[in-house]
């Protein structure tokens, strides 16, 4: 049994034969994608910025989630009637006859109530001092457990935030990809809202064609 806190990426690599690409065209395709960012969502951010480089450095976990992230994801809005953004719910399956299941800190998932059916986004949220784990593995164990349940139908979608740095994730088969960091506490904030954007989209289209 593996726990999703306790995934490394070395561990990952080593048990599944994985390999990070460098260059990952659907993760570009991700991060490159287009949304409008209104006035009022650019004010926001603006706000939201200042407050996390104001605080960053002293929140733990629990406080960069209430006061940071949860806001962020608030204003894009991934909760609908078909699907929404879960947390703390606990999954799991059986990868390649290995058990693996854990509590991401959030995912999206289809259902209204309860979460049903993984979609793409899975986060683990780490303080920006000291944290513990490696939340790039267990980002990835999520994601792994998300590709089964979907059946390797498509790309599975996620990010792992630390402190105020953010790291988007694909995973396609054996293949992973990692993004560059996003620094939120700088104008990267407009960036990665916008790809959170992105991914509401592609949630959107998936699941209208699904």
């Amino acid at each position: 049994m593996l726990n999703f806190k306790n995934c490394t990426l070395a561990l990952l690599d080593e048990t599944f034969d994985l390999e990070q690409t460098d260059d990952n065209q659907t993760l570009q395709t991700w991060i490159d994608g287009h949304a409008e960012i209104s006035d009022v969502e650019q004010q926001v951010l603006a706000m939201l910025g200042k407050t996390l480089r104001d605080h960053v450095h002293d929140w733990n976990e629990m406080e960069l989630i209430q006061h940071f992230i949860g806001p962020v994801f608030s204003l894009v809005n991934f909760s609908t009637r078909k699907f929404g953004l879960f947390a703390e719910r606990e999954f799991g399956a059986v990868v390649e006859g290995v058990e693996m299941s854990g509590r991401p800190d959030g995912m999206i998932a289809s259902g209204f109530r309860l979460p049903k059916k993984p979609y793409f986004c899975f986060q683990e949220y780490k303080k920006e001092t000291d944290p513990a784990g490696d939340p790039a593995g267990q980002a990835l164990a999520a994601m792994l457990v998300a590709q089964e349940i979907n059946e390797h139908q498509h790309p599975v979608y996620g990010c792992y935030i630390r402190g105020q740095l953010w790291f988007f994730m694909v995973l396609e088969g054996k293949n992973y990809g990692i993004s560059v960091p996003y620094a939120a506490s700088r104008d990267d904030i407009f960036d990665i809202f916008r790809i959170l954007k992105v991914l509401k989209q592609m949630v959107t289209e998936f699941v209208t064609n699904s």
